[in-house]
């Protein structure tokens, strides 16, 4: 009896190594979209202290934008990243301190 249970456990294994490895080539199968080589994502973090370079990333600004084109992009930005419809806290402060760096020439 012990020999059969043994035999059963093994192919009980043996059946879900066997999947497991069906599973892995069937994702390996799947052409997964290339990401794209110009992203408009920057990546990596924030500096210390906020520089102009900085708020104008964030804002996504030319350095010689208008008052009037800093609160509009300011206020898209902020629109799509505020934290009651589901953004982040500290990005929305980010957003805050850039538009208050680019408008206090």
């Amino acid at each position: 009896m012990l020999p059969l249970l043994a035999a059963l456990a093994g192919l009980a294994s043996f059946g879900t190594a066997r999947a497991a490895l069906r599973a892995y080539k069937r994702v390996q199968a799947i052409k997964w979209p290339e990401p794209p080589v110009s992203s408009t994502y920057l990546y990596g973090g924030f500096d210390m202290k906020m520089t102009v370079e900085e708020a104008r990333k964030i804002l996504n600004v030319d350095p010689n934008a208008s008052m009037q084109s800093i609160l509009a992009k300011h206020r898209k930005v902020m629109l799509a990243n505020h934290p009651d419809r589901g953004g982040s806290n500290y990005f929305a402060s980010k957003i805050n301190e850039a538009k208050d760096m680019l408008t206090k020439k």
